[in-house]
């Protein structure tokens, strides 16, 4: 039973995802580019509404492609709502804040930001919400959107989605976990790691990795492994850093057994072969997709989906058992995704 106020988690769903239940999902998502969905104006799928402008403006790092499938999202809910997206990013919070103020400048129906780094972004983004401007945020911020004038909030509850970790590590039976953070000051990251603590019988620690040098995460966790050869567990928080403690663990000698948040086709891979123990899936594509059909019902109507609160799109685990039935969100996908 978890320990927390959140409420549960669950295998395969949540009751939180009400909101997002609603969107149409079928189809695939455009290839990320510049400008996707209705850029640069034009059609939209033979949707009927004015063109509205959006900006998408996350704090993925160059290279880190997550965020690829968040964009896709947003580029499908783009070309279905008559949407010309702007995507922008930035790593840093200061320079991310600034191009929250340039989608301010440029006269945008609309903005969806990543709430990483809040402090850093409360300035700019308390700017666009004073001019009018619909804000919705995803992946990051659900502890600070309400109070930054935020009107919903698309994303996985990261404390629970850690809760869910420390569930499962019980059941498998562990006792002594390490919880890898790629970025350290990351509000999400540390409350997985702070959920993981919550509910894991053992005892878990925090290793810190510099996420942008995969040679720096291999050392560093194969370095914690050698000297604490009672680590019988590691927790990545992104898929290719869970690719990558495959190969430390296996450097170091170590038993220990690897699970991840966050997967691509990879980690399901690696989780169908019962390499991987399981991973959690915060549903990227639906954040994206959401928040953009977001914008488009506020201007029409002045809905907000989730009535202002949270909605959910993880955590969902994903194990062997029921592997298959997510099966087709990596068929033909080779990519790796990270996890913010």
């Amino acid at each position: 039973m978890l320990k927390s106020r959140f409420g549960r988690w669950s295998k395969i769903g949540l009751a939180g995802l009400a909101g997002v239940g609603a969107l149409a999902l079928a189809a695939c998502g455009t290839p990320a580019g510049a400008g996707g969905g209705a850029a640069g104006g034009g059609g939209g799928g033979g949707v009927d509404e004015e063109v509205i402008k959006v900006a998408l403006v996350t704090h993925a790092a160059p290279g880190d492609t997550f965020w690829d499938t968040i964009r896709s999202g947003a580029e499908n809910a783009a070309e279905r709502n008559n949407v010309e997206l702007l995507y922008s990013s930035d790593p840093d919070g200061a320079r991310q804040a600034q191009l929250v103020q340039q989608a301010v400048d440029q006269g945008v129906d609309g903005i969806v930001v990543t709430l990483a780094k809040s402090d850093a972004m409360a300035g700019e983004v308390q700017k666009a919400v004073d001019a009018g401007i619909p804000v919705f945020s995803i992946n990051a911020g659900e502890e600070a959107y309400k109070d930054l004038g935020v009107l919903a909030h698309f994303g996985q509850n990261e404390f629970i989605a850690g809760q869910a970790a420390g569930e499962q590590f019980n059941d498998a039976g562990l006792k002594k976990a390490v919880c890898v953070i790629q970025e350290q000051g990351h509000v999400g990251l540390e409350a997985r790691c702070e959920g993981l603590a919550d509910t894991f019988e053992g005892t878990s620690e925090v290793l810190y990795v510099q996420g942008t040098d995969m040679t720096n995460v291999a050392s560093t966790i194969t370095s914690k492994l050698q000297t604490n050869s009672d680590i019988d567990a590691v927790l990545t928080l992104g898929a290719p850093f869970a690719m990558t403690a495959m190969d430390s663990i296996a450097d170091a000698g170590s038993s220990a057994t690897l699970a991840t948040t966050d997967l691509n086709a990879d980690v399901y891979t690696a989780i169908k072969d019962g390499t991987i123990l399981f991973g959690i899936d915060q549903q990227p594509f639906v954040q994206g997709y959401s928040a953009v059909e977001a914008v488009r019902l506020y201007t029409e109507g002045g809905y907000v989906l989730g009535g202002g609160q949270a909605v959910l799109t993880g955590p969902t685990v994903v194990n062997a058992e029921n592997a298959d039935s997510v099966s087709a969100q990596f068929e033909g996908s080779g990519d790796d995704e990270s996890a913010e």
